[in-house]
């Protein structure tokens, strides 16, 4: 286990990609140890990504990027100004919501950071809003995209843990939407505070107007879900409906897309799955020597050992999640992390559903919080804010998800409720 755990930190500490890493550290355990043919290293990566469920992850992501292509961002918050831009703080508010719509058709938060800030942001700097405080608010609202459905981070535990994604995916309704409206409070305080504009007045004409031009977009993930939940598609097949339905958009509603455009799409898709699918593959192998090693269940017997108690143990993982979100990469937390920790969670009677979305808002929160926060840095880069201007308005608001996931995990019923209604308990 020494041997193991070193060989992985000291490649990360050398800045080694994470999925070389990963694969670093199996391959000297598995030489050092002669645990098994070296055969064994190839076959278990193979098998790794030999998953149907795995095929959502591409299919999602260009689905997201035909959609962001087809003028859909645009419409999404000219809908969300139209609801709540006349609030103190509007374009804030305007801003968290349309990050949650249109995360819920690109399953990706950095997706919806790079979409949205791309549009919002000089806005929001023209109408005297602090650039620090617009840019952590969005690297913050962009990550709502790791909770709401359909996103990729689920797609990934669920293969990961045997869980249904479906289940995932309504159980990430619910919170999600709380850790928005967390969020929008959070935001409408500092607006009134320090007095940032409001937007154009409310009008009901306006809103059925932008309505109107937003619905068909808005209708991706009724199809998403609506389909899992009727049982007319799994998660995968989902995901390739969402596909067609942005292509049907892009070519015959908005006519915004031409055909020339469409391999460089698939290009960046490739690109981006390749990194995600080689890094599962890689933790296949570190998964197997981890089960080899017993580690799981010397961690089972350690958090057991210390307290059998329901909500400290549910403590110590979110803990533990938090700190590790500083220093980890999302994916990395869902590999590495996961397998050691569901024997935990199964031996409590801890519902993998619960666990999964709890786990899901920890990592949302981690992609905000630096040196490693992805979403954090790309919305910094978006807005060209120096990081240093917007740490103290980025630990505000995951200090407003933090308050939400404390919520979620006294309250089970909240993550379970739509799943249990819709696919049964």
């Amino acid at each position: 286990m020494f041997i193991l755990i070193s060989a992985l930190f000291a490649a990360m500490f050398i800045n080694i990609p994470i999925a070389i890493s990963i694969g670093i550290s199996s391959l000297t355990y598995v030489v050092i140890y002669d645990a098994a043919p070296l055969t064994l290293i190839a076959q278990r990566m193979v098998a790794g990504v030999d998953s149907f469920p795995l095929l959502a992850i591409p299919f999602f992501l260009v689905a997201g990027t035909l959609m962001a292509e087809s003028g859909i961002t645009p419409r999404i918050m000219k809908f969300a100004s139209s609801l709540v831009g006349r609030i103190p703080g509007g374009l804030a508010i305007v801003m968290i919501i349309a990050c949650m719509l249109f995360g819920a058709i690109s399953g990706s938060g950095v997706a919806d950071v790079v979409a949205i800030g791309s549009i919002l942001l000089p806005a929001m700097r023209k109408n005297g809003y602090d650039p620090g405080f617009s840019a952590s608010l969005l690297g913050c609202s962009g990550a709502l995209g790791t909770i709401i459905p359909p996103s990729i981070v689920m797609v990934i535990l669920g293969v990961t843990t045997s869980t249904s994604i479906g289940r995932l995916f309504l159980g990430g309704i619910l919170p999600g939407i709380i850790t928005g409206i967390s969020l929008m409070v959070l935001s409408y305080y500092f607006s009134v505070k320090n007095n940032y504009a409001k937007g154009e007045p409310f009008e009901l004409k306006n809103v059925f107007t932008t309505f109107k031009d937003a619905i068909l977009a808005m209708l991706t993930p009724v199809i998403i879900i609506g389909g899992i939940m009727s049982g007319v598609f799994t998660a995968t097949e989902a995901a390739i409906a969402a596909v067609l339905y942005a292509l049907f958009l892009g070519f015959f509603v908005y006519k915004t897309l031409s055909l020339k455009e469409i391999p460089g799409y698939i290009v960046s898709t490739v690109e981006t799955s390749s990194t995600i699918l080689l890094i599962i593959s890689a933790a296949s192998l570190f998964g197997w020597v981890l089960a080899s090693e017993q580690i799981p269940q010397y961690f089972t017997n350690m958090f057991l050992s210390m307290t059998d108690n329901y909500y400290i143990v549910l403590l110590i993982i979110n803990l533990m999640l938090l700190f590790l979100g500083i220093f980890m990469e999302t994916i990395a937390i869902i590999i590495i992390v996961v397998p050691v920790l569901m024997p935990v969670v199964l031996s409590l009677g801890i519902d993998p559903v619960h666990f999964g979305v709890m786990l899901a808002i920890n990592l949302a929160i981690g992609a905000n919080t630096p040196p490693v926060g992805v979403s954090f840095l790309a919305a910094c880069r978006v807005g060209q804010v120096a990081i240093e201007d917007a740490i103290k308005p980025v630990l505000c608001f995951t200090g407003a998800m933090v308050v939400a996931l404390i919520l979620i995990v006294l309250f089970p019923s909240i993550v379970l409720l739509i799943p249990n209604i819709f696919m049964g308990s």
